[in-house]
């Protein structure tokens, strides 16, 4: 099966300033009970994706494209760029951060803590 990439634009995703894009590569349904997304995901630029904490969930970032600032969830800001993976555990919060005038481009992938 091929599909074309489809996107949404989400304003102040999780509590974020500003407009980011998510294109969908598998749906919650297409992951089986196993996650809650796969995406490549494009924060735009002076935009963010709130403060926000993983529940019964994990999520690694991998940036492909663009840099910004990832808030880890002991509050520190570490600056990320293409080839950088920021990993989220159960439980933890974070956000990020595109402070620059490009795209920030990442894939992210939600994992759950045990299949539903």
């Amino acid at each position: 099966m091929v599909k074309k990439e489809q996107g949404i634009v989400k304003e102040n995703l999780r509590g974020g300033k500003g407009s980011v894009e998510i294109f969908h590569i598998l749906s919650a349904d297409e992951l089986m009970g196993h996650g809650k997304m796969y995406a490549k995901v494009v924060v735009k630029p002076h935009s963010s994706i709130g403060w926000h904490q993983h529940v019964g969930d994990t999520e690694p970032y991998y940036i492909v494209q663009g840099e910004g600032i990832f808030t880890d969830n002991d509050g520190s800001k570490i600056r990320v760029s293409s080839g950088d993976i920021c990993t989220i555990e159960v439980g933890q919060f974070h956000s990020m951060e595109n402070d620059t005038d490009n795209d920030l481009v990442m894939i992210a992938l939600v994992v759950n803590e045990e299949a539903k």
